[in-house]
């Protein structure tokens, strides 16, 4: 029986055979007897039964085999055998592999692998090749790279410009920097197709006029106080984390990632590969922050994280599962902003202090040559000044956290 193939529904499939896809008929995924899969186009022609490989499963993702697919029956409808077009297509190929001319696939993965150097979080790595494998090489990716044109990046483009802006925008970005890098190893000649400044804005509306900018989804941070009443109440290592969390101002990354050795008395250093701004931070645990660790080493005494379950680093959906325990309408990374909004309405810290706190990158290069100091102790005053806040509940502007 044809089935409507998803990512989910193929990443799950445990028992060989073939799956035939309910969207383009001939198409399904062949699971041998290790589990490896494979696409395959099945087709009649002149009273024959013909199979075609389309790839290994999931270097051909699904999207790319029912393009792959749907031209091969295109090309049935207009009378043609696919496996003829195939032979043709297949010595094109070794004709540019005389030539020493690499496909636009082969070199964004090689660019890619070199790419991964850069980037501390393996996501990155991820969505660049979702984007490549979703929307370019199903366009692109057996084409010689020194043979893409502006009219192969429009066709890229152009159908989710609107409907996807910012995936696209950023695409069209990862496209430009391959091109740019076939050019400098002289593989590609001439202007970047993919250059947006004075190319590409002549043609496509600019982002921003399309797009509204998404914020993280923040709870006010009136709510706080009621909230980490309720934090107390669950007393779990995942509670714990999203409250020091909340505490210090942090990127859960940098808390999921956390180590005990990285705390000496009362300061916890952050190393710089697991910052955003890619430096060291000091963080200046108060009281409650401090209390928090205990039970957390108490929870999980052997561990070398600070925050564990058998000695195993928490998963990155841990807060978040709170959050929906909770039916809050927000974000974890939203309670920044809540950081952001309480210490500049409520308090006379500095705007700079507060900036520091939050290890925000300074994007002004002189200022950030000068400003050396990391301003410790003030930092200090500033989250003395939230825990007491946050942990009080006798303030008159603390409202009763609502279901989302």
């Amino acid at each position: 029986m044809a089935t409507n193939l998803t990512f989910k529904h193929v990443e799950n499939i445990k028992i060989p055979g073939r799956y035939t896809d309910a969207l383009v008929k001939g198409l399904h995924i062949w699971v041998k007897p290790n589990l490896k899969k494979y696409w395959i186009f099945r087709f009649a022609n002149n009273g024959k039964q013909h199979n075609i490989s389309l790839g290994a499963y999931p270097k051909v993702s699904i999207s790319e085999a029912r393009i792959k697919a749907q031209s091969a029956r295109d090309e049935l409808d207009r009378g043609s055998n696919p496996l003829t077009q195939r032979k043709t297509a297949k010595a094109a190929t070794l004709a540019i592999q005389a030539r020493g001319c690499k496909t636009f696939r082969e070199f964004s993965l090689e660019c890619l692998e070199k790419k991964r150097l850069e980037w501390s979080n393996p996501k990155h790595a991820k969505q660049w090749l979702y984007t490549l494998e979703e929307f370019a090489f199903p366009v692109i990716g057996n084409l010689p790279v020194d043979q893409v044109n502006m009219e192969h990046i429009l066709s890229i483009l152009s159908p989710i410009w609107a409907s996807k802006t910012e995936t696209a925008s950023r695409l069209r970005g990862r496209l430009e920097w391959i091109l740019a890098a076939a050019t400098t190893l002289r593989l590609r000649e001439g202007s970047n197709p993919a250059t947006w400044r004075g190319h590409l804005q002549t043609i496509l509306p600019a982002p921003k006029k399309i797009s509204k900018t998404k914020h993280f989804k923040a709870l006010s941070y009136r709510q706080i106080p009621a909230l980490l009443l309720k934090l107390h109440d669950l007393c779990t290592v995942g509670s714990l984390a999203l409250e020091f969390t909340i505490l210090n101002a942090s990127r859960s990354g940098e808390v999921f990632g956390g180590l005990r050795s990285e705390v000496d008395g009362d300061i916890w250093t952050i190393p710089g590969e697991r910052m955003k701004a890619k430096k060291d931070h000091r963080v200046p645990l108060c009281a409650r922050s401090l209390e928090i660790l205990q039970i957390a080493r108490a929870m999980d005494p052997d561990s070398k994280y600070l925050f564990s379950r058998k000695g195993k680093p928490l998963s990155g959906m841990a807060m978040t599962m709170i959050m929906r325990r909770l039916k809050l309408d927000a974000t974890v990374h939203g309670f920044r902003s809540a950081f952001r909004d309480w210490a500049s309405e409520e308090t006379s810290h500095s705007s700079e202090v507060i900036e520091m706190a939050l290890a925000h990158a300074i994007r002004n290069k002189v200022e950030a040559a000068y400003r050396r100091k990391d301003l410790l102790e003030k930092r200090r005053s500033l989250l003395v000044d939230w825990e007491i806040y946050c942990t009080s509940t006798a303030a008159n502007n603390i409202v009763e956290l609502k279901a989302a």
